[in-house]
């Protein structure tokens, strides 16, 4: 279910910005560029970054995403808003963590690609209401706060899931941040958004992935792949570049979905695939002719 932007709505509710302090739990993609769009609509006074790697936390703060950097506990008490944007099988614990030490005015959110995990492992903590799941639907094949981009999220989809598990002003007050940052808002459940996620995000990141180590098997010459490699492969392989530490536990998390459309994946290719051995132009047309009612949902 889609919501209509309301900017005039929402920069009413936040028209002296939330929060004083929000902690960044991870300073790279996601974090780092929500951090950027908070100070950008002056959503938040001071932004803290709670790193593993000190380096990381250093960059951020030369940078200038962040103001300073804690310990999580240190960084957590001194927060009224905690933005959890870490890889997913780490996500749990942490939030959990997080969740043990707040108060019923601070408010937690993560920006993780699956949800129904965290949503079942944290579905009976005393403070569940105080959480809201998101999923800001953008990212790029770059990692770290090197990668962190000024007007990341406008126009694109952030979804929010099991709203009515969180306090009804804790979800308000994500929902119209999102807004504030140009975001359509699309509520559903975590089971479903992890079925989707599926289909529009994991499969595709499945499909570069195997296609790079497709090419890079048959063509060892790597200086042809550079000179001879268009538009069509660049854009279809980019996804390659993405770190495994951050899509391995995406695929892990939401295995049963991913191996249901990569099944089916599996099964269209080897149509193509017939369709050459048997020379069946017309059955390769149809294909072709069938994949472009695609123009119908992306314009």
């Amino acid at each position: 279910m889609k919501n209509e932007i309301n900017h005039e709505e929402a920069q009413a509710s936040l028209r002296d910005g939330p929060f004083n302090t929000v902690t960044i739990v991870g300073v790279g993609l996601i974090s780092g560029s929500f951090a950027l769009a908070l100070k950008e609509k002056q959503l938040a006074k001071h932004i803290i970054g709670v790193s593993k790697t000190d380096g990381t936390a250093q960059r951020a703060l030369e940078l200038g995403i962040i103001d300073e950097t804690l310990p999580l506990k240190e960084a957590v008490q001194k927060s009224e808003f905690v933005y959890v944007a870490i890889p997913v099988n780490v996500t749990i614990p942490v939030v959990l963590e997080i969740l043990d030490m707040i108060n019923d005015k601070q408010i937690v959110a993560d920006a993780g690609s699956t949800k129904f995990a965290l949503s079942e492992a944290i579905k009976d903590h005393p403070m569940r209401k105080r959480f809201v799941s998101t999923h800001p639907m953008w990212g790029t094949e770059y990692s770290g706060p090197e990668a962190a981009v000024h007007g990341a999220f406008a126009g694109r989809a952030c979804v929010i899931c099991d709203v009515e598990r969180s306090d009804e002003n804790a979800a308000k007050i994500l929902e119209n941040i999102y807004r504030l940052l140009g975001m359509n808002i699309v509520f559903m459940d975590s089971e479903n958004h992890d079925v989707h996620a599926a289909y529009v995000s994991h499969i595709s990141h499945i499909t570069s992935f195997a296609l790079a180590n497709t090419v890079l098997e048959k063509e060892k010459e790597e200086e042809a792949i550079f000179e001879l490699s268009g538009g069509g492969f660049e854009s279809t392989v980019r996804l390659a570049k993405s770190a495994a530490s951050m899509w391995v536990p995406v695929f892990m998390q939401n295995k049963e979905n991913v191996l249901d459309v990569l099944n089916e994946h599996i099964t269209q290719l080897r149509k193509f695939k017939a369709s050459l051995e048997k020379e069946n132009v017309q059955f390769l047309t149809e294909l072709i002719e069938n994949a472009n009612k695609i123009r119908k949902i992306i314009k």
